[in-house]
């Protein structure tokens, strides 16, 4: 083979690994929700590194499976309805590791009441041997707003165009 087309295979080799790691890890960030939607708190953990880590804001911080576990376990407490959906998954992989950003708007309950609420999560990810896991996953919420009240009233609007900028 001459090095022209070696250099091409090499290339193209690249690549689709690339594109295969994108993928996998796409499918991590759909199964994180895919859980939190079917109320499977208990496999949520197991999404993250052994010392992976979440800022969720508001709602809370967790670091370690063991702590993420209780984080998780705790959740149908606080909001016994939930159901979340992602937008614009963009990756970033460089080598081992890798940078996730994605865009959710979720349903949830709290204490009887509808709550319509919007964010964005950052994320980064490593590569283990049994597959791709978050490493750190933080949630910056745009909004939480009782469903009955809506996103766009009082200052709720300032303060979403304020943190676009």
């Amino acid at each position: 083979m001459s090095n022209d087309v070696e250099a091409r295979l090499a290339a193209l080799e690249a690549r689709v690994g690339e594109l295969a790691d994108i993928e996998a890890i796409r499918r991590l960030r759909n199964r994180y929700h895919e859980c939190i939607n079917d109320g499977l708190y208990d496999e949520i953990p197991l999404l993250f590194a052994e010392d992976g880590e979440l800022d969720f804001s508001y709602i809370g911080k967790a670091t370690g499976r063991a702590v993420l576990t209780k984080f998780f376990a705790a959740t149908p407490k606080v909001l016994p309805f939930i159901k979340q959906f992602i937008h614009n998954h963009i990756v970033t992989v460089d080598g081992d590791r890798a940078t996730g950003v994605s865009y959710m708007e979720a349903r949830t309950i709290n204490e009887g009441r509808a709550f319509n609420v919007s964010g964005r999560y950052d994320d980064i990810c490593v590569r283990e041997a049994d597959g791709w896991k978050f490493k750190s996953m933080i949630f910056d919420a745009y909004y939480t707003v009782p469903f009955d009240e809506g996103w766009a009233q009082d200052d709720r609007l300032k303060m979403a165009r304020r943190k676009d900028k």
